[in-house]
């Protein structure tokens, strides 16, 4: 794990007065302590985005790069399952127009191509460092089902492996990762891994606040770390 660069990192956002980290940057943020992201670009021109598109091979996704712009799903700045060339201008088309109607007074630093992953079961993993009690890491059903359901357990940092897999198996959704109706065991050690690294890199950086990955994307073997955010400041 590589704090001194992460810490750059950090250290470049803060001083252009920005409070989070990019997706680009958070998942450069995850690849510097080895969490596995999916292969990704970030663009700026749509002539640019085409040859791009071949390069990272479709399907594909696209999403728009903006700090301000929290939840990009909500204002058309997520297109997935994108085909082809022809696919690829009319998703560049469709999220120009929605985000400058949802979000006209935005920041836009790019967008990213980024390959379709296949499915599996969606975690949301997380921690934040709070002032009073030091590290707290956050384990929970992913996607939009946790903002729904709020199945999610929290264990004080540091974390080791042992404690993460206590932490996954208070879930209601624990289950989906172990068999459910037949279905493959997954890789629950790989997501215990990820939890005790973003611990790690919070307690260890100066300047994050939050570190969340939702979805992280669990398989039968490994895990990737679909969509990224994170908060920063300087500290006290």
């Amino acid at each position: 794990m590589d704090l001194a660069a992460i810490e750059r990192i950090v250290k470049e956002a803060i001083s252009l007065g920005r409070t989070v980290l990019v997706e680009p940057e958070a998942k450069e943020v995850l690849r510097l302590a080895t969490i596995p992201v999916p292969r990704f670009r970030v663009v700026k021109d749509v002539n640019v985005a085409m040859d791009v598109a071949e390069e990272v091979g479709y399907p594909l996704v696209l999403k728009v790069v903006s700090p301000d712009i929290l939840h990009k799903s909500d204002v058309g700045g997520v297109e997935v399952g994108i085909g082809d060339r022809k696919g690829m201008e009319d998703a560049w088309a469709r999220m120009i127009l929605h985000v400058a109607d949802e979000k006209p007074m935005s920041v836009i630093e790019g967008f990213i191509i980024e390959e379709m992953v296949p499915r599996g079961v969606e975690v949301i993993v997380g921690a934040i460092k709070d002032e009073q009690f030091g590290t707290t890491v956050m384990f929970g059903t992913g996607g939009i089902a946790v903002e729904l359901m709020k199945d999610v357990s929290f264990r004080l940092g540091p974390l080791d492996k042992d404690s993460a897999l206590e932490m996954m198996s208070e879930v209601k959704g624990f289950p989906l990762l172990t068999g459910y109706r037949g279905d493959t065991v997954k890789d629950i050690e790989s997501v215990a891994e990820v939890m005790v690294k973003l611990s790690q890199i919070v307690e260890g950086t100066n300047g994050i606040k939050e570190l969340e990955i939702n979805p992280l994307m669990v398989y039968e073997k490994g895990v990737l770390a679909v969509d990224a955010r994170a908060t920063v400041g300087i500290e006290d």
